[in-house]
């Protein structure tokens, strides 16, 4: 095999006045500035823009990471672009990338060399479009990313505990492209390149902007047009957020959907539909660009870039999901219909992964945002066309989605197959109620037993993540999570499973604490039937609101967005932690608090059930946290992350880095 030689700078996008020189050029067509180091690498949007936007004709450089608190000097490198600057703040949202969901500043960056904090500001789109626009106020602004994206209209903002305006009216940008941008991108580009200035287009889907009047706004292409109610209605009526919401998210996941406007002061606030879901085609050429899947030069003495780390020697093979869950960020961003990537494009992937120099032989992930929904779609898209239901599988499995797993068996077993692949592991997370036959009837031809056969033998490396957040139904239905009975079955299938073949991969079951419909003795039952079940939770969440989910909108307004009735959600720190607590029943200092606290809760019955007895000894290996023996190939894909979920990944990165 042919391993990659050290590549030239050239083969990057310039980060640097003399890597513009060094191609000859005099002037710079598109300027983006990101929040996170430049990572060359289809997992992160700054390298994926920069690339179409290079495969478009258009001379790009990038500022990654620029300082914002010195004489600008970052920011004025390459001088005036040609056509516009495009900001993110990166793959995460600043807020949550900096704060714990207590609010604790964060010590760490993992999309930082070194994963040194401090790289970037808080709310950076903002901050770095405002400075943009004092340096070069007649060059257009666009941003995008998931904070622009799911900031785009009203929203709850946790760590400031306010309502904000669109991120638009906030930030001066001229205009947003939400969600994955490489549709709209596309449009833009060819507008400009014929001479259209950016602020004059207002037809391209998937995009937001400000119009300046209050009065009716032009429409194009036929769309319907839904009225939000205004923001400053927004802030004086909490119902009227919510309600804002529902209409939202609805026609964020339909397939052909309205424009939505909201006023906003003396302007409008306009969101264009997004696009129809990328066909395979689309997400082919999006992931086919000649990326050297590698940092930039610049960083090999600043050391490793821990997001990178976690995901060098992976393969995102879908986007988008169909769960809905109502603390998740992934349908509002990447939409709630599947778009998959051909078998021969992941493969050609795989194809350049081996080269890699320091590849031993190891892929650690062959996922997506859910692992197992690879080519899921409606059986008649027809069907799909009419559907408002922000989840295809709650509170049942949709009758007309195809959940078939055999084009995902298929994959793994191709790259099995690959004389260069010792393993190739599934690191995401799997939604482990597609596979209870109980839950999903879908199952035409059969073939849950032989992806959970394949699946649990050959591509579990020490342990298994499953995600069912919860056990009390009541808290369950606001998260629209299936009952947690379903898990039950399905942990029966897997042991049954590992038991045949004689392997010990405990299950990592997620969970999450103080979400809005929990009250404190569901998590002290939450802590009892896990521990009867044989866990030890280490892997665990306090619920952190973010933008554009139904978790948050419940937790500000306390009311749900889709019934306008009341959900009690707990708010203070101490309420917060009082739930958080139960998780850690294993630990001696907590023995007299979790009793003297379900004593006052009149649940001595839970006290008991949680100090009687130790963990089951089988489960002991998984509550130690023992890594398996493939503890140097690690790698979880940080893109697929949910801003919800993040905090728990980048919380214990130090310690979980370079597992198997």
């Amino acid at each position: 095999m042919i391993k990659v030689r050290e590549r030239p700078v050239t083969h990057w996008l310039p980060i640097t006045m003399k890597e513009v020189e060094m191609r000859g050029w005099d002037e710079v067509d598109v300027v983006l500035v990101s929040g996170d180091a430049y990572v060359d690498h289809p997992s992160f949007g700054t390298a994926v823009i920069g690339r179409i936007i290079e495969s478009e004709g258009f001379r790009v450089a990038i500022i990654p990471q620029p300082n914002w608190q010195d004489d600008l000097r970052d920011f004025k490198k390459f001088g005036k672009p040609k056509y516009f600057f495009g900001v993110t703040a990166g793959c995460m949202d600043s807020m949550v990338n900096h704060y714990t969901a207590n609010k604790r500043r964060r010590s760490d960056d993992s999309y930082t060399p070194g994963g040194e904090a401090g790289f970037r500001p808080d709310y950076a789109t903002t901050v770095y479009t405002k400075i943009l626009k004092e340096l070069y106020p007649d060059v257009p602004v666009l941003i995008g990313g998931i904070e622009a994206s799911l900031r785009r209209v009203t929203h709850y903002d946790y760590w400031a505990d306010k309502l904000f305006p669109s991120i638009l009216a906030d930030s001066g940008a001229d205009m947003l492209v939400y969600g994955m941008g490489e549709q709209p991108l596309r449009d833009i580009l060819k507008l400009v390149q014929k001479g259209v200035p950016l602020g004059s287009i207002k037809d391209v889907n998937q995009i937001s902007y400000l119009e300046d009047t209050t009065g009716e706004v032009r429409s194009y292409k036929g769309w319907n047009t839904i009225e939000l109610s205004s923001h400053e209605a927004c802030l004086e009526d909490k119902i009227k957020y919510a309600s804002n919401f529902k209409l939202v998210e609805v026609e964020s996941n339909k397939w052909q959907a309205n424009r939505l406007t909201q006023k906003i002061g003396g302007k409008t606030l306009v969101i264009n539909p997004p696009f129809v879901t990328m066909n395979e085609q689309e997400m082919d050429k999006s992931f086919d660009m000649p990326y050297t899947r590698q940092p930039h030069p610049k960083y090999k003495k600043r050391g490793p870039i821990p997001a990178y780390e976690m995901i060098k020697f992976s393969v995102n093979m879908h986007r988008g999901c169909f769960g809905g869950c109502s603390f998740c960020t992934i349908s509002a961003h990447q939409g709630k219909f599947i778009a998959s990537r051909s078998q021969e494009s992941i493969m050609k992937e795989v194809d350049e992964l081996v080269k890699l120099p320091d590849f031993k032989g190891y892929i650690s992930d062959l996922g997506g945002p859910s692992a197992n929904m690879y080519r899921m779609k409606g059986k008649d898209e027809a069907i799909c066309g009419r559907c408002q239901a922000p989840s295809c599988i709650h509170p049942v499995i949709c009758s007309n989605l195809d959940t078939s797993h055999n084009p995902l068996t298929e994959i793994y077993k191709k790259v099995d197959e690959h004389p260069e692949v010792k393993k190739a592991f599934v690191g995401s997370g799997i939604r482990y109620d597609l596979l209870v036959d109980d839950f999903n009837k879908n199952n035409e031809d059969g073939n849950h037993d032989e992806y959970m056969e394949q699946l649990v033998t050959r591509h579990v490396s020490g342990r298994l993540k499953v995600a069912p957040e919860h056990t009390a139904d009541n808290t369950l239905k606001v998260m629209r999570k299936p009952s947690f009975k379903h898990f039950r079955k399905f942990k029966d299938k897997y042991d049954a499973i590992q038991e045949k073949h004689g392997l010990k991969q405990p299950l990592i079951p997620y969970f999450i604490s103080s979400h809005p419909g929990c009250e404190e003795a569901d998590m002290a039952n939450l802590a009892a039937e896990t521990k009867d079940m044989g866990f030890k939770l280490e892997q665990v969440q306090d619920f952190t609101p973010t933008p554009m989910t139904v978790a948050t909108v419940i937790y500000y307004s306390g009311v749900h967005p889709y019934t306008l009735q009341p959900i009690k959600t707990v708010k203070t720190r101490e309420e917060k932690q009082t739930q958080n607590k139960y998780f850690f029943w294993w630990k001696n200092d907590m023995r007299g608090w979790i009793k003297s606290r379900l004593n006052k809760l009149g649940r001595p019955d839970l006290a008991k059930q949680l100090l009687a007895h130790p963990v089951k000894a089988e489960r002991k290996e998984f509550s130690e946290g023992k890594p398996s023996k493939f503890k140097k190939n690690k790698a979880a894909s940080q893109n697929n992350i949910t801003q919800s979920e993040a905090p728990r990944k980048k919380k214990n990165f130090k310690k979980k880095k370079g597992w198997a």
